[in-house]
């Protein structure tokens, strides 16, 4: 039921929270903001950590802990994922929402940022038990969530069908339909046309507009992608069409290489016929890091954070770098690809497609009434070509790279809404 594959953990990984915070001072630093907007802006509003007793299939009962972190609602609701993972952590929550709120900020949709989690292997649970756990945890965090406080969505392993069940569970309580408390539903119950492939969309036309200034012709152009998931395996199916050569791809098993070309709709029905891209033939295997590593223009890195360290850094052959996933790059390794000339585009502006999907289909839910799937596209082109484009002028400006310009523009918006608003009381 995964909608994105997640990478193993690396070792000495560096703690996702404390990588936000460091990735968050670094652009607080250049636009030398105060104090007390440092202290408002560092820390999230709010932490629920719930357990929850879940029945099993055979009749036993198992505790669960699940996490919902609403990092600043400042410019509007929270927003951010759900994730079923075994590694879920309140710090990488945390982290995750402070991101979601930059990744909102940076394509100027008015929401915060938020992020859930519970901490499970969701391949052990039958469906049955993957919807109880799902609406009793809906039902923990009810606390929180709602159309106009917070919206979740799909993240690492869940999909759809989890957000119709939490969307089932909250219009119970509340006793009518409220489809707009959660996004990326499936269409028959108010989701959006476009939101299954947006962040596919968007790291596409990121890589594009990125390839056009670096004078990198796409044509021919070799794509290596780790995480071969929803983003992942959309994303090379449109660069592929690009005239793009996909050379290399990953999931949690292993990773595939061919200097030749791979054909994505082939190595997909491979991975559904053998739950892995591992095997595929005619293609070399790899390890999942080793994707990060082999020769290629383009790399688009969708599986989790952490990925890309100072380690690995200098053995990335990539001219530009397209973040589908949510903090894959650690600090240390962007500034070695600044020094190197590597092109960087940051998760919070990259992979920015998806919530900006989620809010035309909240928005849609919001008034019943709903927009055609080139209405949408039109839409999503309009916002991610002017988040790039000025991204792109602070970086030049700045002489920085677009990670810290996209901090800085992201900021800078919430910090003003922080200040216009005020401190209460």
């Amino acid at each position: 039921m995964a909608v994105h594959d997640e990478a193993p953990p690396a070792s000495g990984r560096l703690n996702p929270w404390e990588m936000a915070q460091a990735q968050f001072t670094a652009a607080a630093d250049r636009l030398k903001l105060g104090d007390d907007l440092r202290a408002i802006l560092s820390e999230p509003k709010r932490e629920l950590i719930v357990h929850f007793p879940v029945r099993m299939d055979n009749g036993s009962l198992r505790m669960f802990t699940g996490f919902r972190v609403q990092h600043n609602v400042n410019r509007g609701p929270a927003k951010g994922g759900i994730r079923y993972d075994a590694h879920v952590s309140l710090d990488e929550i945390k982290a995750l929402a402070m991101w979601m709120t930059w990744k909102c900020a940076v394509v100027d949709i008015p929401y915060g940022g938020a992020k859930g989690g519970v901490i499970c292997n969701p391949k052990e649970l039958s469906q049955a038990e993957l919807e109880r756990l799902t609406r009793r945890y809906a039902t923990e965090i009810s606390l929180l969530i709602g159309p106009h406080s917070d919206i979740p969505a799909p993240d690492v392993n869940t999909n759809a069908q989890v957000m119709a069940w939490i969307m089932d569970t909250y219009s119970m309580h509340a006793g009518y339909t409220v489809p707009a408390v959660v996004t990326g539903k499936p269409l028959a119950i108010g989701g959006s046309e476009g939101r299954v492939e947006a962040t596919a969309t968007g790291v596409a036309a990121m890589v594009e507009l990125a390839a056009g200034e670096l004078h990198l012709p796409l044509e021919g152009a070799r794509v290596a992608v780790q995480g071969f998931g929803n983003a992942g395996s959309i994303a090379a199916k449109l660069l592929r069409a690009k005239g793009c050569r996909i050379v290399a791809v990953s999931d949690t098993h292993g990773g595939i290489y061919s200097a030749s070309g791979l054909d994505p709709e082939k190595v997909m029905r491979h991975k559904q016929e053998h739950s892995t891209v591992v095997g595929y033939p005619g293609a070399e295997t790899v390890s999942v890091e080793g994707v990060l590593e082999v020769p290629c223009d383009v790399l688009i890195p969708a599986a989790t954070e952490n990925q890309i360290t100072g380690r690995n850094a200098p053995n990335v052959q990539a001219r530009l770098i397209a973040e589908a996933a949510n903090g894959p790059t650690t600090p240390e390794a962007d500034r070695i690809f600044f020094e190197r000339g590597v092109r960087v585009i940051p998760d919070i502006l990259a992979n920015a497609a998806g919530v900006t999907v989620s809010y035309f289909e909240w928005v849609q839910d919001l008034q019943s009434y709903f927009w055609t799937s080139d209405q949408i596209a039109e839409k999503l082109s309009q916002v991610m070509t002017r988040a790039y484009g000025e991204v792109a002028e602070i970086a030049q400006r700045e002489r920085c790279d677009m990670r810290l310009a996209a901090y800085m523009l992201a900021i800078q918006r919430v910090a003003d809404a922080t200040q216009l608003r005020g401190v209460y009381p």
